[in-house]
């Protein structure tokens, strides 16, 4: 079986502690996740940001073919989830 994505095992390994995350935009923000999981190697997650978009909730995906991380984002006035980008980098965020 291939390795699980890197950025998913770190944000997984980090969580529910909070986790800064870079987009692929360049754009950084810092996250709670309440639940991550792995599913053979399909990641998804849960939780919200704290920095900033405090109304939001915001989801982990892994791309079909597993390479990416996807983050997506859904608001009080929004139905459904749009995508926010493609996460490329994840440390442990300073408390």
């Amino acid at each position: 079986m291939p390795d699980l994505n890197p950025v998913a095992k770190r944000i997984h390994n980090v969580q529910p502690r909070p986790v800064r995350l870079e987009l692929d935009s360049g754009e950084t923000g810092v996250y709670e996740f309440s639940s991550t999981e792995f599913f053979q190697r399909e990641f998804r997650g849960e939780g919200v940001r704290t920095d900033a978009d405090r109304e939001a909730d915001f989801r982990l995906i892994s791309s079909e073919d597993h390479e990416r991380i996807l983050l997506g984002r859904s608001g009080l006035d929004e139905e459904g989830w749009s995508m926010v980008g493609e996460v490329v980098a994840a440390e442990r965020a300073e408390e």
